[in-house]
């Protein structure tokens, strides 16, 4: 006799029971640990565009804000002396010519101060008269007796012009230089030589050139 086939309520009922209870396990299992996923997932991509927000306005705030120590004190400017040609406070011009003169031991040393304040009375180059006498006379350790002329100045056919001391020589002769040179356009020693010691072959000037840059 020829078997007929199962139907699908008997094929049901032959599965055992133990495949519905493992088939509701992995249900309950897998379903949370595929939430739990999800949503970890959303987050972590949620933070890292919040991070990555943050960090374009903090890259947008350091490119719009200025380096650390450019223009400081752009809006002091006013505030700060600026270097000109008059003498202030604390200026070391006066320093400058003491080191030169006791260098070389010269007996203008003492009258330091009076060099530069008599090249800012008659506004030459604080250097000059200095090293003019440097190349007339040694600073002064060569000259006639008693008159004081460190600079050659006034020497002519009848002899030598002398002063009563060497403040007076250092006013006298500062103030001939701002007359008779720099208000005439003899202000570079090269020039001043064409007049000063017209006979010179350039020596003149070259020496007192390299004077006044000793004087840095």
């Amino acid at each position: 006799m020829q078997q007929l086939p199962q139907t699908s309520d008997e094929l049901t009922q032959n599965i055992p029971f133990t495949k519905y209870v493992l088939l509701a396990v992995l249900f309950f299992v897998l379903t949370p640990a595929t939430l739990f996923i999800s949503i970890f997932s959303l987050f972590t991509i949620s933070s890292a565009s919040l991070a990555d927000s943050k960090r374009q306005e903090v890259l947008a705030y350091d490119s719009s804000s200025p380096p650390v120590g450019v223009n400081i004190f752009a809006s002091l400017p006013s505030d700060i002396p600026s270097v000109g040609g008059t003498v202030v406070a604390g200026d070391s011009r006066v320093q400058i010519i003491k080191n030169y003169l006791h260098r070389y031991d010269s007996p203008l040393l003492a009258f330091a101060q009076e060099i530069v304040k008599a090249a800012d009375a008659y506004d030459i180059d604080f250097r000059l008269i200095t090293a003019i006498a440097q190349q007339e006379s040694n600073l002064c350790k060569k000259i006639p007796p008693e008159t004081y002329n460190c600079w050659g100045w006034g020497i002519h056919s009848r002899g030598t012009l002398g002063f009563s001391s060497y403040k007076e020589g250092i006013y006298t002769v500062s103030r001939g230089l701002k007359k008779e040179y720099y208000d005439k356009g003899y202000t570079d020693p090269n020039d001043i030589m064409t007049k000063y010691t017209p006979l010179s072959n350039g020596s003149w000037a070259h020496g007192v050139n390299t004077f006044m840059e000793d004087m840095q």
